[in-house]
């Protein structure tokens, strides 16, 4: 079987797909990949379904072997990627053959970089996914020793790259009001809008940390509410008034007060967002919020005509004369009006 054997690997890699919805009632949160358009690029990339497993790793990538040939694509925050110790183009796919060593280093931007395979990886489902749940207990860290299993192909195109969305440098977070924005006064719920964050150093899959300068963001009677449902997206107010942003594999109840909700659109910022980087939000409605996700939904299934043939430069190329590169050439001497008939 086709796949990669993993040599070395950073303490926060893991299978990840789009997760388990509808398991709330159970107690399990959708959790999947942090960065779910990070999968969509790499599905465009390899001409397969978004819904295939890919293995996400957190501010480190690893080596690994290509147990025999197969396809690869590499989306998500750069990192540094080699193949047999020669550069590879980020947010592009390229081809494996067996043997053949596979590096990736530190991310350059962002947290979470993804490395997809041809046919995803085809490891065992857990109550209908692949994706680790830390959280949950369902699944691992992924390990040394481990090999990542490649599945069927349905494609063999390769050598493209896409013009990645830049989604890991903060920026603008839209919210809508949800069930408990009412609890916080006008004055708080404009002072949040106009107060600039930073991503905290407290962060992991659950949420993200925002820290500011001056006092928190309390609702009345917070003491007194009880556990609610929880989603991706609720900005979460602790005691002292600190909002966390709560990502996939988020809790399920909860008990903190929440002044709202950030698009689902809008959260691969948060994951992506390094300690330090500004992030602002802005409240927008939610007719108007139903319009740009929608757009942005659209504007994922148009990923696979966006991309385009990946240009190699001919000096790094190992293959080279595997190519064929006369075709077309023409005698310099020869009439190009000719025909090769005689009168």
């Amino acid at each position: 079987m086709s796949g990669l054997r993993i040599l070395r690997i950073g303490p926060a890699a893991s299978v990840q797909d789009l997760g388990r919805p509808g398991l709330l009632g159970q107690g399990v949160s959708q959790g999947g990949a942090a960065d779910p358009l990070a999968l969509a690029e790499g599905a465009a990339l390899l001409r397969q379904d978004p819904g295939l497993a890919a293995l996400e790793m957190g501010g480190m990538g690893g080596d690994f072997e290509a147990t025999g040939a197969l396809r690869i694509a590499l989306t998500g925050a750069p990192m540094a990627a080699t193949l047999e110790g020669e550069p590879l183009t980020w947010s592009a796919s390229h081809r494996m053959e067996a043997g053949q060593r596979l590096s990736i280093g530190a991310a350059r931007r962002g947290v979470y970089g993804y490395l997809h395979l041809g046919g995803g990886i085809a490891t065992e489902p857990l109550l209908g996914s692949r994706a680790v749940h830390l959280m949950a207990g369902l699944g691992r860290a992924a390990e040394a020793g481990d090999l990542l299993p490649a599945g069927a192909e349905q494609n063999s195109e390769t050598g493209l790259v896409l013009a990645a969305e830049d989604r890991f440098q903060g920026g603008e977070l839209r919210i809508v009001e949800s069930f408990q924005s009412s609890l916080f006064p006008e004055a708080v719920r404009t002072r949040f809008a106009a107060t600039a964050f930073r991503r905290g150093s407290r962060a992991n899959r659950m949420g993200v940390e925002m820290v500011s300068d001056g006092e928190g963001f309390s609702a009345d009677s917070q003491l007194n509410i009880l556990s609610e449902v929880i989603l991706p997206g609720d900005v979460q107010m602790t005691g002292d008034g600190k909002p966390f942003v709560l990502l996939r594999e988020c809790q399920t109840t909860g008990g903190y007060p929440r002044i709202g909700t950030v698009l689902p659109c809008d959260l691969p910022k948060v994951a992506q967002a390094q300690a330090g980087v500004a992030l602002r939000f802005r409240w927008i409605g939610l007719a108007e919020a139903l319009e740009i996700q929608s757009r942005f939904e659209e504007s994922q299934r148009g990923l696979p005509a966006a991309c385009r043939p990946l240009v190699r430069d001919p000096a790094v190329l190992r293959d080279l004369l595997s190519y064929q590169l006369i075709s077309g050439a023409v005698s310099a001497e020869a009439d190009p009006f000719a025909t090769g008939e005689t009168a």
